[in-house]
């Protein structure tokens, strides 16, 4: 079984890394789940190649078992085209990589998080939401640990839809001002200063309501991080009305 060269394909860093995954993943499932060293080593290359050329971001994206996929999928897409490095990270005990989101879809994450906490800094930290993917996250010690890092730093980081209660709120990770988070009973009295805003951005904190506000929150992540004229780019050609 012979592979294309990665190189010769895609020779951006950020194309060959998706590709070096996603060659590894198909691969692997074709061959009865052989492991190809090799490509591992070029994925983990090209990662480093790529957050340490021109302006790219660090981004991470934790997930759990029954994390929410719309959120997940708007944060993770959205901020690649901007040129972000995007990693998702899953916080499962044992090193499972694979999560089973809210509605039933599997996701496969590139990293665990006890290896992502020793990956560097991140430029932004954006968590989904979902019940009970939410409660995962807030469990997870080494997430927490990572989050208390990037507020003391007053680094970036965000949440969306239950995530803002359930993890930030009770932890002590929101500051002051207003914030904002899935709007029923059960999170919104969590919330000290809440808002009905779809997106809200309090010092390096922003917040969002859910599903349906998750391409707005991903826009205002990339802003934060790469612009607003970059970001009125990238929603002109997502169809998005900002």
């Amino acid at each position: 079984y012979e592979l294309p060269s990665l190189q010769a394909m895609h020779p951006s860093p950020l194309r060959t890394t998706f590709l070096a995954t996603t060659l590894i993943s198909r691969s692997s499932l074709a061959l009865g789940a052989l492991q190809f060293p090799s490509f591992a080593k070029i994925e983990t290359t090209a990662l480093k190649m790529s957050t340490s050329a021109g302006n790219v971001k660090r981004v991470l994206v934790p997930i759990a078992d029954d994390s929410e996929e719309i959120e997940t999928s708007c944060i993770t897409d959205t901020l690649t085209r901007f040129g972000a490095s995007v990693t998702v990270a899953s916080v499962k005990p044992g090193g499972d990589l694979i999560c089973k989101m809210s509605r039933g879809i599997k996701f496969m994450a590139d990293t665990t998080i006890s290896e992502a906490a020793k990956d560097g800094e991140w430029d932004l930290i954006a968590l989904p939401g979902g019940m009970p993917g939410a409660e995962h996250l807030r469990d997870s010690d080494a997430l927490i640990a990572l989050l208390e890092k990037q507020k003391a730093a007053k680094k970036t980081y965000a949440a969306v839809c239950a995530a803002p209660a359930v993890v930030l709120a009770s932890k002590g990770l929101l500051p002051d001002g207003a914030a904002t988070c899935y709007p029923a009973p059960g999170f919104r009295e969590k919330i000290s200063t809440e808002s009905d805003d779809a997106v809200v951005v309090t010092e390096n904190v922003i917040t969002s309501q859910g599903p349906g506000t998750s391409l707005k929150f991903a826009l205002q992540l990339g802003e934060i991080l790469y612009g607003k004229e970059k970001a009125d780019e990238i929603a002109g050609q997502m169809l998005v009305d900002r």
